[in-house]
């Protein structure tokens, strides 16, 4: 049985809801990437916090115009005002260039993030200016692809359990009875919650 099976049918056993909206999803897209991919993935994350889906994508598609290859020395390379005028926060300029120099001065090694567990991948991420569990829960998920993480400030995730399980503005207590069943796929049902709002 490979993945996605053992998936449906943890769903299948726990929560007959999460199992008939996940069997309309394909998580083919669920592909860790490679340490050298980490960086820009990174920056997309920091680019999309608090943003809806489509301005992060003009933003950071700008940003990419800017740098070109999105490496350390390459965002280090512009002024800060330069990134300000592709359409960042100031905050998110001023995590973008932390970030740069901490990954330049080896200070965050991408290469012993596979080795963490999630709760250390974290910490490690949180030591960069501006980025919250928020953005580190989205590396974990789509970057590291670690299967059983919830992110529970994403407003988005919020709003699929209300509209998949009928609850109007659910409470913390409702979205954790709801979310610990799907335990150890957390991931893949964030991300069946995400498509259901395509």
């Amino acid at each position: 049985m490979d993945t996605e099976q053992e998936v449906l049918a943890h769903f299948e056993n726990v929560d007959p809801v999460m199992f008939r909206e996940a069997k309309r999803v394909s998580f083919h897209e669920m592909v860790p990437r490679k340490p050298e991919e980490y960086f820009a993935s990174i920056c997309r994350e920091i680019v999309g916090q608090q943003l809806s889906n489509k301005v992060a994508r003009v933003i950071f598609g700008r940003f990419k115009e800017l740098v070109g290859e999105i490496t350390p020395n390459r965002v280090l390379s512009v002024s800060e005002q330069e990134l300000r005028d592709v359409g960042m926060a100031w905050s998110k300029v001023r995590s973008m260039r932390d970030l740069a120099e901490k990954v330049a001065s080896k200070q965050l090694d991408f290469n012993l993030l596979n080795t963490l567990t999630n709760e250390q991948v974290a910490e490690e991420l949180i030591k960069v200016k501006g980025i919250g569990p928020w953005t580190a829960e989205m590396f974990l998920m789509f970057t590291l692809c670690r299967e059983d993480v919830f992110s529970p400030g994403d407003l988005s995730l919020v709003k699929g359990i209300s509209k998949m399980y009928g609850i109007d503005k659910p409470t913390k207590e409702q979205i954790q009875e709801i979310t610990d069943k799907w335990k150890p796929y957390r991931t893949y049902a964030s991300f069946v919650l995400w498509r259901s709002q395509i």
